[in-house]
């Protein structure tokens, strides 16, 4: 099998501070917890931003200080969120793709998230898509549920996007597919030619999800922004969520991606000296 890819999702746009103090808010936590999840075997940093009391943000300038902060102390990929948060305008979330992250997500489809929905029409996809390949942003695609996967082929079917491409399950979400074995096999089964894929399982299902992907010779999302607790009533630090799948994925005789193994899986350009 290929070395695993640990993506770590450390702040998302739905944990609040008062839920777990471990949630890394302001650019310098983002820094100091890009470096601990590195160490912990972290490829890639999926990245939300938020304001100093906790609050979502998309705006550009708090981007670019989280990607500062996370370039100072880490080579991990930087990949940026464009999902932001349930209510933000399409130009909210595409305003920091403007920074050239490596990687950004690009939803294909809108689902059902708790009691709100999280919305993708094919014209927010499009544009998306599209934003991401003038700026020269290798796009990851999340999908919610299978019928995303049809979402993306049509994208490709009209030259929106271009395939294969990295591809996440994030499963278990209420009101999108359930985390199930099952459902994840099915899911790779149906896979557009050549994709890579990782699963990001919500709550109690990352880490039986996560073990999945290693058996499975898929890759792995962890962090806070899916799952707050490391076990039963005990809060987790996100280093402790990546360095847990590590320590599986070694035990199971596969080896973990450095982020510059993980960038050639990818097929993302080497960074130079002037991009770190």
């Amino acid at each position: 099998m290929d070395p695993l890819i640990i993506t770590c999702a450390p702040v998302g746009a739905e944990v609040m501070p008062e839920q777990t103090p471990y949630l890394p808010v302001t650019p310098a936590a983002l820094g100091e917890t890009a470096a601990a999840i590195r160490a912990a075997g972290a490829s890639i940093v999926h990245v939300h931003c938020r304001n100093d009391d906790g609050t979502n943000t998309h705006a550009v300038a708090r981007f670019a200080q989280a990607y500062d902060a996370i370039r100072e102390r880490s080579d991990l990929i930087v990949q940026f969120s464009t999902g932001g948060a349930i209510g933000m305008t399409a130009q909210q979330r595409s305003g920091p793709l403007e920074l050239r992250p490596e990687m950004a997500t690009l939803t294909c489809g809108s689902v059902n998230f708790g009691d709100e929905i999280f919305e993708n029409p094919f014209p927010l996809m499009r544009d998306l898509a599209r934003r991401m390949s003038d700026v020269g942003v290798r796009p990851e695609l999340e999908i919610f549920d299978k019928g995303h996967l049809a979402n993306a082929r049509r994208l490709a079917r009209e030259g929106a996007l271009e395939l294969p491409q990295h591809v996440d399950f994030v499963l278990g979400v209420p009101g999108g597919l359930e985390a199930t074995v099952a459902n994840l096999c099915d899911l790779v089964a149906d896979l557009p030619t050549g994709c890579t894929w990782s699963v990001a399982g919500i709550g109690r299902a990352q880490l039986p999800m996560a073990m999945a992907a290693v058996a499975m010779g898929g890759h792995v999302r962890v962090g806070l922004e899916d799952n707050i607790y490391y076990s039963k009533g005990r809060l987790a630090r996100n280093e402790e969520l990546v360095e847990r799948v590590a320590r599986i994925a070694r035990d199971a005789g596969r080896d973990v991606a450095e982020p510059d193994q993980a960038r050639r899986m990818l097929r993302l350009p080497a960074v130079t000296e002037s991009r770190l």
